[in-house]
Formats: structure tokens, sequence, C-alpha cells
């Protein structure tokens, strides 16, 4: 038994068409819209690079811009297809094509159900890049005169005032690297000597952090410097006092930045698919109506149209049985060639007779 089987006149069919029609053209500005939200989420991932420890990151938006190319093409071509069904000289030629345009429609929405999925699940991953990709960027801070480099101390200022974030996880990250140049530092100072002995590695380590993590909204001036030292500031409790420094780590507000924005393209992804899973059934209903027709020379008869022409129980045990003829087909075809090639290397014996 057929599944979804409905009978359609002409009229009805005329009707599919040009809904279908309609709804193709629908799909290409989706594709429009998901080719266009890849690029942007592309220059978003591209603007802070520098603070992301890989390229794995970029492979949503890859995604979403090949997806957004492929759906205007099978769509723009469905378009034209479901114009010439009403005409039935001009179908004669898609005919043909039509069945391997549906099964390549098929794995086309498998694949962007996919990637509405990784849209939602690429969380993990982000997490990790941004975490190490960060924490070499404050290390690289100070190297303002390293080539290559140079940039570095500015990427960070600008991601922290822009985010309202300091360090990667928190400000305490800035106390365990040396973040300020040995340009900038006096040798012949005593507290400079006695902070660089007393590190192992031979560091300045300060309980300091760059101007950008100071929170502009405090009334009070920014304590950037000495910020665990009560005694340094007038009326100052570190362990009670509301500090004056941004309390979020830029991993984390990175993290919400582009996990919002992803989420939110794929639930417009799933939207698109939906509405490309639609269009699919649509076209595979008006190409096995028009099949059906009993009098093609009669364009007023009745004609039935379905998805599946059997059950979905027998066409999948159907196609097991394809698989199985074919995997003993190319089976038979190995040996019969190894049979082959072993009487090739046999050597026909010769015998004199003197």
């Amino acid at each position: 038994m057929a599944l979804l089987k409905v009978k359609f006149n002409q009229k009805k069919r005329v009707k599919l068409a040009q809904g279908l029609w309609l709804m193709n053209w629908l799909s290409v500005f989706a594709g429009i819209l998901v080719f266009s939200m890849g690029l942007f989420l592309k220059i978003e991932l591209r603007k802070r690079s520098e603070v992301m420890d890989n390229s794995e990151s970029h492979f949503v938006p890859n995604s979403l811009i090949l997806m957004g190319i492929l759906s205007c093409a099978f769509n723009g071509f469905a378009g034209k297809i479901c114009y010439d069904s009403l005409d039935p000289a001009k179908f004669a030629k898609w005919k043909p094509l039509l069945k391997p345009y549906l099964a390549l429609c098929f794995v086309f929405n498998i694949l962007l159900f996919f990637v509405a999925l990784i849209c939602f699940l690429m969380r993990g991953s982000l997490d990790s890049t941004l975490a190490q990709g960060l924490k070499n960027g404050m290390k690289f801070y100070r190297d303002t005169d390293t080539p290559g480099r140079c940039f570095m101390k500015k990427t960070i200022d600008m991601l922290q005032i822009e985010f309202k974030c300091c360090g990667n996880n928190g400000f305490k990250d800035w106390f365990e690297i040396q973040w300020i140049s040995n340009r900038y530092l006096d040798f012949s100072s005593k507290e400079v000597k006695d902070r660089i002995k007393s590190n192992v590695d031979g560091r300045y380590l300060v309980d300091g952090v760059p101007f950008s993590c100071c929170n502009p909204s405090s009334p009070r001036p920014c304590i950037q410097y000495q910020v665990t030292n009560n005694s340094a500031h007038y009326s100052y409790d570190y362990q009670t006092e509301e500090l004056n420094l941004w309390r979020r780590g830029c991993r984390e507000a990175l993290l919400h930045y582009y996990s919002s924005m992803m989420s939110s393209m794929g639930a417009v992804v799933l939207l698109v698919w939906l509405f490309e899973m639609s269009v699919m059934v649509g076209l595979r209903l008006l190409h096995t109506s028009l099949e059906s027709v009993t009098n093609p020379e009669d364009p007023e008869c009745e004609s039935e149209g379905w998805i599946l022409e059997n059950s979905l129980k027998d066409t999948f045990k159907s196609a097991l049985e394809n698989l199985k003829k074919m995997g003993k087909f190319n089976q038979v075809e190995a040996d019969a060639g190894g049979a082959e090639g072993e009487e090739g290397g046999k050597t026909p014996a010769i015998t004199t007779v003197s």
C-alpha cells in the first residue's frame, strides 16, 4: 500500500505546481538567509581569530555558507521544473531527471538537518578553543615590540572593554602571568629585582590587571594595582569590597555571545529544513501524480500521487535486498577477476619429443 496516496485531477495538479513554484522561490530566499548567516558568523569569528586556538570553529559558518548555496541552486532548479510541469511538452524533458533530483534533495535535507544540530552542539568545542586561545593571547599581551604579536595588547584590551570581561576565567588570571613588558620595568629598582628573584621563572608578577579590566560605572577610581593589598588603599577590603573590575572572564563572555548566536542560527536552519522537507514532499507528489496519468493526451483525467509506492516497511525491506544483491554482485566480480588472474599466471608446459 502506497504511503500518503492522494487523488489529483487537472485543477489540483495545476494548483500543486503553482504552489510549489512559489514555495521553491521562497526557499531560494531562505537559502540566501542561511548563506548570509554563515557569512556573518564567519566574519564575527575572524574578528577574534587571534584569541582562538584553532580553525575548527569555522566549520559551522563554512557549512552554513555551503548549505545556503546548495539551497539556492536546488530550489531554483525545482522552481523551473514546477513551472514547466504545467506544459506536458516542456515537462517531458525533465521527467527522467526527477528521480535522481529527489534523491539528491533527500541527501541535502539530511545534511541540512545535521548542520542545524551542529549549531547547537558546537559549544563544547568552542569552549576549549577559546580557553586555550585566550590563555595564549594573554601571554603575548606584553610583546608590543615583537613582530606578529605587537597587535595582541590592543586586541585583548578592546575585547575586555567591548565584552565587559577580564582575563580568561576571571581577573585573577592576570596575577599568574607577566603582562608588563620588560621595556617598561626599572631593573635598578629593589622592588622589581625582589619580585623577579622571588619567581622561579624569573617573571615580574603583580597582583594587578590592565586598565581595560576597569568598570567605568564604578564610583570609585579604578584599583588595578595591588588589588589584594588592603593596606595600599584607603577604606578598602579586598574580601568584602565590591571591586571596580569586571568579574566575568572573557571566555565565558565570548562563549555566551557565540553560543547564543549559533543557537539562534540553528533554530532558523531547523525552520528552513522543515520548509525544505515540505517542498520535497510536494515535489514527490507532483512527480508521481504526473507519472500516473493514464492518458497523457487527456489533461483532464485523474491520477494518483504518493510519497512511497509501497509502505515504509516494504520499502525498507526492498532497499536492504537491493543492497545485498549489490554486495553479492561485487563479490562475484571480485572472485571472477581473481580466477582470471590465476589462469593468466599459469604457464603451459612445453614437451619436446626427440
